[in-house]
């Protein structure tokens, strides 16, 4: 399939005069517990036409998700909309009434929030999480809605429907629940949807998948898409038209294809420079330490779960199967491969937060499989993790602050002051002012507290940093800022980083060696050199192929050094 921004925009054959959505001097301000506002997005004008797809860009934090939120007026308690109108077709939804708001979204507007943790129903199977959208908006009936719940799932891409009906969201992976997610959306057909990053928990070959989905709806039916992204790979390869924000403000906007070619704005320069799929630059990691036994060495390790039964009876799911790797000193071992693949589960084995089936892990060439008590403990110290979802791994009640010294609080490390002072450090590292250290984890975006939970896993200066999809929340500044900081720490301290990832142009950047996954097993590993130029196994092949970006034309070579 050709690319939609490699497209004209007359092929689409939509009448182009007519916006299905227009959004002009829209300004959105949050109000603080002291009565203050602070102005989130300003001024700003945005057209969406039918069969096109519009992408948001900008850092975290630019005002790209509150502008979309604001659409159909799903901006938190104590978000405001100041000034400016939003219509869509006849209406200006942002003058509408609850109630009219309501026949407007998932009916007419479908919503792909960014977090499928905290959107989805823990307490109801998939399956029902369709159906009800089916139900309420009067597409189905109660015995038809199952039913029809499954082809909606199959055609947002979540393998073996059936099943993943019946389980919870709990018992999927991350990039399954953003599937769900996406099957809830576009369940009632609707005329705009508006992604928010819908695609930042999915490897890259679902992510196409998820994506041509889109696509085919936008030319097939005329739907409109808003993207609201941080993938600027994806951005440039999908979407006719972009619009680049900063601090709340639109800076360009424009022919997806001339913003690229000739971007005009230094924000939009920026942008392109630091996105690791628009470019074939790649960070030389630093010179590994040399070791005779390796920091953490797993051996053919299993581990299996029950599935729900079905008719035929009690099923087992083999999540990793016979897997074995080693991570040596100060280098870094990347694990890629789909969703579902193995690759965190893998990584909780070797961190002791799930019992192997079977199999060893070695840390220092100590057995530690089974290990618990002090040994546990000790392991804790000197291996820590980052989790892929910063919405769910902070705890809501903490300040900032709290949050990154609670392991030093938790391992008896120095005082209060030295804590604090080690907290003040570790967020200028990762690019945020200590003034967050007094805020709560809400008050943050997305990125920013992905940068918090870094922060906190870095606290203890570990030998050992398991990152699991530790940018993918990242806009492509800062995930280049926490990719350098990575390289500039491991070049330091020597720390060993295992990397789990779904995007090949960062592992590209990080890692000294690649294992690739999929179905639970190791099918290629090697130093990024061979897998990249010479990948032997047609998966590895596949993926290389659905990386976002790479042929699409655009300014930046900037060359990437630690």
């Amino acid at each position: 399939m050709v690319p939609a921004a490699m497209t004209d925009e007359a092929e689409n054959g939509e009448d182009l005069t007519t916006p299905l959505l227009e959004i002009r001097g829209l300004s959105v301000s949050y109000r603080t517990r002291g009565g203050g506002g602070v102005a989130a997005v300003r001024g700003v004008d945005l057209d969406v036409w039918p069969g096109q797809v519009t992408a948001v860009v900008g850092e975290s934090g630019s005002g790209k998700s509150t502008t979309a939120h604001a659409i159909t007026r799903l901006l938190p308690d104590n978000g405001v909309i100041d000034a400016g109108s939003v219509r869509f077709g006849r209406h200006d939804l942002a003058t509408l009434s609850e109630a009219e708001l309501r026949t407007v979204r998932g009916a007419r507007i479908g919503l792909v929030p960014q977090d499928p943790t905290v959107s989805l129903n823990p307490v109801k199977r998939i399956g029902e999480q369709v159906a009800e959208v089916l139900r309420i908006h009067g597409l189905a009936n109660r015995r038809s809605a199952a039913v029809e719940a499954l082809d909606v799932l199959d055609r947002a891409g979540l393998p073996d429907a059936a099943v993943r009906a019946r389980q919870y969201p709990h018992e999927l992976s991350g990039g399954m629940r953003q599937r769900a997610l996406i099957a809830v959306a576009i369940a009632a057909r609707p005329e705009l949807i508006i992604a928010d990053e819908p695609t930042s928990a999915l490897d890259v070959t679902v992510q196409r998948v998820i994506l041509d989905h889109l696509q085919r709806l936008a030319e097939e039916s005329g739907t409109a898409i808003l993207l609201v992204t941080h993938d600027l790979g994806v951005a440039a390869e999908r979407a006719q038209r972009l619009v680049v924000m900063a601090k709340g403000r639109v800076v360009e906007a424009g022919a997806t294809r001339d913003v690229l070619a000739d971007p005009q704005d230094a924000y939009t320069r920026h942008l392109l420079a630091s996105a690791p799929s628009m470019t074939t630059a790649r960070r030389r990691p630093s010179a590994p330490v040399a070791d005779t036994v390796p920091l953490v060495e797993a051996r053919n390790l299993v581990k299996e779960f029950r599935l729900p039964r079905t008719a035929d009876g009690p099923r087992t799911l083999r999540a990793v199967d016979d897997v074995s790797f080693a991570v040596h000193h100060g280098q870094t071992l990347a694990l890629v491969g789909e969703s579902g693949s193995g690759k965190s589960t893998t990584a909780r084995l070797v961190l002791r937060l799930a019992d192997a089936t079977a199999g060893q892990v070695l840390f220092d060439g100590i057995d530690v499989t089974a290990a618990g008590g002090a040994r546990a403990r000790g392991l804790r110290r000197r291996a820590q993790l980052v989790y892929q979802n910063p919405y769910a791994s902070l705890d809501p009640r903490f300040s900032i602050g709290e949050v990154i010294t609670e392991p030093l609080r938790a391992f008896k490390v120095g005082d209060r002051a030295s804590r604090l002072a080690r907290a003040r450090e570790l967020l200028d590292r990762v690019a945020l002012p200590t003034a967050v250290l007094e805020r709560r984890p809400a008050e943050l975006s997305g990125g920013q507290r992905q940068r918090v939970a870094i922060a906190r896993a870095l606290a203890l200066s570990p030998d050992l940093v398991v990152c699991d999809e530790p940018v993918s929340a990242l806009d492509v500044s800062v995930q280049a800022q926490v990719l350098q900081l990575l390289a500039e720490l491991q070049a330091g301290t020597g720390v060993a980083y295992l990397f789990i990832s779904h995007d090949l142009a960062v592992v590209r950047q990080i890692a000294h060696q690649v294992a690739v996954m999929r179905a639970g097993r190791v099918v290629e590993a090697g130093p990024p050199e061979e897998l990249f130029t010479r990948p032997r196994h047609a998966y590895t092949r596949e993926l290389l192929a659905a990386i976002p970006g790479g042929r699409v034309p655009s300014r930046a070579t900037e060359t990437i050094t630690s």
